[in-house]
C-alpha cells in the first residue's frame, strides 16, 4: 500500500501527525481469520519469497509508514501475472520503499524496462540496496516527480509500438481516476493495469461515516476509492477482477 504519495508532503505531514500513532492498529488483512492469513503466509508465501524481498520487507516494516508496503502475498500474485504475460515493459505509479518494484524487476527478463514514478526518492533509497544486491537495478528508470506530469509526457511521446505491457498503481487514491485515463492510453490492448487498495481496509462496503477507529485519512479517501470502483466497473474499455488480497487489488485488462 502506498497512500497519497503524490500529494505534496503527505508522508512528512503524516510522520508528524497523530494519525501515525493510529497506524499501528491498522490491518490490511481482510480475511476474517488472522490464523488463516498466517497460514497462507507461512505455507505459500514466505517459503518462496526472494531473499532480497524478505530483507526489504523486514526493513520496511520497521519504518513509521511501513504499512504502506505491498503485502508479500500480493507481490507473489503480481509476479505470476507478469511472468504469465511475458511482460517486458512496465510502469509503476507510487514506489515507496520498492517492494512491488523489486518484485516486478525479479519477475521480468534481463532486458526488461520499468518506469517507476514517485514524488519522494528518499523512500526508494531505502529499497535501492536490496534492488542492487538482487542484480536488477539496470531494469529500473526511477523518476522523482508527481505522476500526472510524467504520464502526460509519456502519452505525448510514446508510439503505438512502445506501449507498456503492465502498470501498477499504488499512490494517491484521489488521483486514481486521472491516472486511469492516462494509463488506458499507455498500456497496450491486452495489457494489464492493476490498482492497489481498492477495498480500502474494507471501508468501501460500510455505509455512512467511517468507523472512528480509523485515522482521518481513511475516511477522507474512502469516497475516492468508492467512486473509482464504480467507474472501473462501468468502463467498457477494460475487463476487471477485484481480488480480496491485502486491502484490495483490482486487475484491469485493456480491451480497446
Amino acid at each position: 500500500m502506498a497512500w497519497p504519495t503524490n500529494l505534496d508532503g503527505f508522508e512528512k505531514n503524516l510522520l508528524k501527525s497523530d494519525a501515525l500513532h493510529e497506524m499501528d492498529s491498522l490491518d490490511k488483512n481482510l480475511l476474517k481469520s488472522d490464523a488463516l492469513h498466517e497460514y497462507i503466509l507461512k505455507t505459500n508465501v514466505y517459503p518462496r519469497e526472494h531473499e532480497q524481498l524478505k530483507e526489504l520487507r523486514e526493513v520496511t516494516a520497521k519504518h513509521p509508514l511501513g504499512l504502506m508496503g505491498v503485502p508479500p502475498e500480493e507481490g507473489q500474485l503480481l509476479s505470476i501475472l507478469l511472468k504469465t504475460m511475458n511482460a517486458k515493459k512496465t510502469l509503476e505509479v507510487g514506489v515507496f520503499t520498492g517492494y512491488s518494484l523489486l518484485t516486478t524487476a525479479l519477475a521480468l527478463p534481463h532486458d526488461a524496462k520499468i518506469t517507476a514514478i514517485d514524488v519522494d526518492r528518499s523512500f526508494y533509497e531505502i529499497g535501492l540496496p536490496f534492488i542492487k544486491k538482487a542484480g536488477v537495478e539496470h531494469k529500473i528508470n526511477f523518476i522523482e516527480s508527481e505522476a500526472l506530469p510524467v504520464l502526460d509526457k509519456l502519452v505525448q511521446e510514446v508510439n503505438e509500438d512502445e506501449l507498456f505491457d503492465f502498470a501498477f498503481v499504488d499512490a494517491d487514491k484521489n488521483n486514481y481516476a486521472k491516472y486511469h485515463e492516462r494509463l488506458i492510453k499507455l498500456v497496450k490492448v491486452g495489457g494489464i493495469i492493476a490498482y492497489d487498495n481498492t477495498l480500502w481496509f474494507g471501508t468501501v462496503a460500510t455505509p455512512g461515516p467511517v468507523d472512528p477507529k480509523y485515522p482521518d485519512f481513511v475516511g477522507i479517501l474512502r469516497d475516492d476509492v468508492v467512486k473509482l470502483n464504480k467507474s472501473l466497473a462501468a468502463d467498457p474499455r477494460i475487463e476487471i477482477s477485484q481480488v480480496c488480497i491485502g486491502d484490495g487489488l483490482t486487475v484491469c485488462r485493456r480491451v480497446y
